[in-house]
């Protein structure tokens, strides 16, 4: 992995951004963005999933020789796609820190200038495996931490968590998974992509951090598959 570049400015993300596909989830119009994010515009809010702040810092602390720079990256498009949106209240739907190992001086400074940056931000989590694990954020942060399931809207039929689950008359949002599709062309080329993955009760994101895994999802009856590529998400066939 190559060391990361410097950030775009925010505003210059922003210009670049190109609205994904719209799609229904039971009357809520929420929108697939190719920043790996889902916006619902009715709402002001934006959700992502499984940032992983401070993988890389942990692989280090744990001997492994990884480059710096992807926290830096992740909060600049962080940063970039709130400006192209305008939500006013970000949801994460878990593993916002990658573990113990990651609440580093330097990255708690760093995120805590981002946030100063964002002071007038709602900023929900969903508690995450990985979020457990990493402890608690400091109060000044200002991170209302919740436990799944967590609805983000009196009445509205949808359900933020992080562990992908079903609940009778909802659509879950969740993450964990990394979900991904492999492309296959006629000369036997093959190009694995990350993608959205909506179920029938069941709406996937896929992986917000750089420095991420992902799992290949095949199709599936009633599974609605979005790659996500070359700054666009792209509806795959049925």
């Amino acid at each position: 992995m190559p060391p990361a570049s410097a950030p775009a400015p925010a505003a210059a993300t922003a210009a670049a951004t190109e609205p994904g596909p719209a799609i229904d989830l039971q009357g809520i119009r929420v929108l697939l963005l190719p920043q790996h994010a889902l916006h619902w515009p009715e709402a002001h809010m934006l959700f992502v999933a499984d940032v992983h702040l401070g993988k890389a810092a942990t692989f280090r602390a744990r001997g492994l020789p990884v480059p710096a720079g992807g926290t830096a990256d992740n909060l600049a498009r962080l940063s970039g796609v709130l400006a192209a949106t305008g939500a006013r209240h970000l949801v994460v739907l878990g593993d916002f820190l990658h573990a113990a190992e990651a609440q580093t001086p330097a990255l708690l400074a760093r995120l805590a200038h981002w946030r100063a940056a964002h002071a007038g931000l709602e900023l929900t989590l969903v508690r995450g495996n990985h979020d457990w694990h990493a402890g608690e954020l400091p109060p000044a942060l200002d991170i209302r931490v919740v436990d799944e399931p967590w609805q983000p809207r009196a009445a509205a039929p949808l359900a933020c968590c992080h562990h992908p689950q079903q609940f009778p008359g909802q659509t879950v949002l969740a993450g964990h998974v990394h979900p991904a599709v492999r492309l296959r062309g006629r000369a036997r080329d093959a190009l694995r992509l990350p993608a959205f993955c909506h179920d029938p009760g069941l709406l996937l994101l896929p992986a917000f951090g750089d420095f991420t895994g992902s799992h290949t999802l095949a199709a599936a009856p009633g599974r609605r598959l979005y790659a996500v590529g070359a700054g666009r998400v792209w509806p795959l066939p049925g």
